[in-house]
């Protein structure tokens, strides 16, 4: 049994927001502890589980750097780069198939 406060699905007190509804608002938990959690029930499963933070101690959205948009850049290109012919392949290559489409149907290639 847990001992946080559990409510049920939509009746959260003010004052508590999920990590989705606070980053709607343009905040973050902050390293803050989990204070609620809702419960939604399901009928053959468990229950959905969603935890709630304070908003007042909640902090504002870090912005994006120059640098983390470089970064951010880098890793989405590395998604997009073949490993086999090195070409940027313009979408994510699926990881099912680990190349681009046109290696994964290339016999030359694929041996």
């Amino acid at each position: 049994m847990s001992s946080l406060p559990v409510y049920p699905w939509r009746l959260a007190p003010d004052g508590l927001a999920t990590r989705r509804q606070l980053r709607a608002l343009g905040l973050r938990p902050g390293g803050q502890d989990v204070v609620a959690q809702l419960e939604r029930p399901r009928r053959r499963r468990g229950p959905l589980i969603a935890y709630l933070y304070r908003i007042d101690l909640a902090q504002p959205i870090r912005p994006m750097t120059a640098a983390r948009w470089a970064a951010l850049d880098k890793a989405l290109a590395a998604r997009r780069t073949c490993p086999t012919c090195g070409q940027d392949a313009g979408y994510t290559l699926p990881t099912s198939l680990g190349t681009c489409l046109t290696c994964a149907k290339s016999p030359a290639l694929a041996a």
